[in-house]
């Protein structure tokens, strides 16, 4: 028998589009680009390749599940500077764990979070929709109910949790934010995420803060963060956890490195999960994703290539198909009436992959999805790639 949890909702959003795309036969002689997933393809920093070679030997020993000291020290000196934290706020002995990427944290945090009742009730994870399909999958698997909150245009693309009833805050254990946002780019204030926080702590859950594209931010000042937040409240990191990948920060999305971060007590509870559960990074990947934290300028040279993308971007679809330039992130969140029919056409008629904005959605009760009339495009190609992706999409829409 197989868990039935598995098969509450659609398989994954990859698994739809080959499904969708299948049948369907790009144009002969034209060169295939896959927008598709959030995978980027900028050269990857000089140093990753200088410092496997040097670690090579480290692959014949065991790692240790949460790294080493040198990486832990490296996350939370990058965090300090990063969002201008106090000193000795961030212990990287008790406040930071390593993580094989991101996606594998999202899921595991459903089973740090979620007790197996709360209030006597079945609990309650909240999520934006659109959404990660991980932080559905982290719910279902916990056995919490999902509970999805619109991000929409006349949301400013973030979720009001404001808006949330009473009693469903009381059965929520877990509530997942991205910012800035997949797919929109919408980027949260440090008024919204400290409203948050407040909430989290009235009615007592967990939130995570997924900031994986955090350094790919666009407005004058940086993108805030969860903990700097907490910073700003005083320092009290209770309730709140933060999710950091060099994935899109460093683009090595091979390495699978990132890091969790937040209060002593959460910390142990998810390093006790990950023993069970997690993947530990291979020693010589620990001293890459070390440096690479330990090094700010590699990131700064890869957002100004993304902010160069936007450039071409605006310069080619002007204002058309809803286009705005997004605060953070690299995809494009297009409006273009019916997101698979567009998928197809792209497909069938310019070999472009985008995903349908309707995959990263969810059907509800009235047959509203609000991905529905969108595609997802990521620009993760080099500029000369996407140019010529966007000026095919703009000629087939």
């Amino acid at each position: 028998m197989v868990n039935n949890r598995i098969g509450q909702f659609h398989g994954s959003a990859f698994s739809r589009l080959a499904d969708l795309l299948g049948p369907v036969k790009p144009p002969a002689g034209l060169a295939e680009i896959n927008m598709g997933i959030g995978e980027p393809q900028h050269a990857q920093p000089a140093m990753v390749a200088k410092i496997l070679a040097e670690n090579a030997a480290l692959w014949s020993k065991y790692p240790p599940v949460n790294a080493t000291p040198a990486f832990r020290t490296a996350c939370a000196g990058w965090l300090t500077r990063r969002f201008g934290l106090p000193a000795g706020m961030i212990d990287p002995e008790r406040h930071i764990l390593s993580i094989a990427g991101t996606k594998e944290a999202l899921f595991m945090a459903g089973l740090v979070a979620v007790p197996e009742t709360k209030g006597r009730k079945r609990p309650v994870v909240l999520m934006p929709d659109p959404f990660y399909q991980v932080y559905v999958g982290g719910a279902a698997f916990a056995g919490a109910e999902p509970v999805f909150l619109p991000a929409t245009a006349e949301t400013g693309f973030l979720p009001d949790f404001a808006k949330v009833p009473a009693e469903i805050l009381d059965r929520t254990a877990l509530a997942y934010l991205c910012s800035p946002a997949n797919p929109q780019g919408a980027v949260a204030s440090l008024d919204y995420l400290q409203s948050l926080i407040r909430l989290a702590r009235r009615h007592d859950f967990i939130l995570a803060f997924d900031e994986c594209y955090t350094e790919l931010y666009y407005t004058a000042e940086p993108s805030p963060g969860g903990l700097e937040a907490c910073a700003r409240m005083g320092g009290d990191m209770a309730n709140v956890l933060t999710f950091h990948s060099l994935s899109k920060r460093s683009s090595v999305p091979g390495l699978r490195s990132g890091f969790v971060a937040g209060p002593a007590d959460l910390i142990q509870a998810f390093l006790k999960v990950r023993t069970f559960g997690g993947v530990a990074s291979p020693l010589p990947l620990v001293a890459t994703a070390t440096a690479l934290w330990n090094d700010d300028a590699h990131v700064a040279e890869n957002r100004a290539l993304y902010r160069r993308k936007y450039e071409v971007a605006q310069r080619i679809l002007g204002n058309r198909f809803g286009f705005y330039r997004p605060d953070g992130g690299f995809y494009l969140w297009l409006d273009v009436g019916d997101g698979e029919a567009a998928a197809k056409r792209l497909w069938g008629e310019a070999a472009i992959r985008v995903l349908p904005g309707g995959y990263l959605g969810i059907d509800g009760p009235d047959g509203g999805n609000p991905g529905r009339q969108y595609i997802r495009a990521a620009l993760v190609h080099d500029v000369d790639t996407v140019s010529e992706a966007l000026q095919r999409i703009s000629q087939v829409l």
